[in-house]
């Protein structure tokens, strides 16, 4: 009888053993299932931010397309009033010279 006192005593040490293992592991899974949903919410913030990076990378890109355009034009249209107006020098200096 003895004996089995002392088994049923070893039973329930090893019980509250894997009861307070339980536990522990139990408020772990708890904590990387709220690290998780945390790191869930920075990887969704974050690919939301890089979306808009993206897109207004995207919109600068197209703004200063536009504009190296806009001056390319621009530049045209100066040399074109540039020559415009050595060709009435031109034209002047040769109706001088007749």
């Amino acid at each position: 009888m003895a004996d089995l006192s002392v088994r049923l005593s070893e039973i329930e040490v090893k019980l509250r053993k894997l009861v307070a293992l339980k536990n522990q592991l139990v408020d772990r899974n708890s904590e990387l299932v709220r690290r998780n949903e945390e790191l869930q919410s920075n990887l969704e913030a974050l690919q939301k931010e890089n979306a808009e990076l993206k897109d207004k990378f995207n919109k600068t890109t197209i703004v200063n397309a536009l504009g190296n355009e806009k001056e390319i034009e621009d530049s045209r249209q100066l040399i074109k009033a540039l020559v415009k107006e050595i060709d009435q020098c031109v034209a002047i200096l040769n109706a001088e010279q007749s």
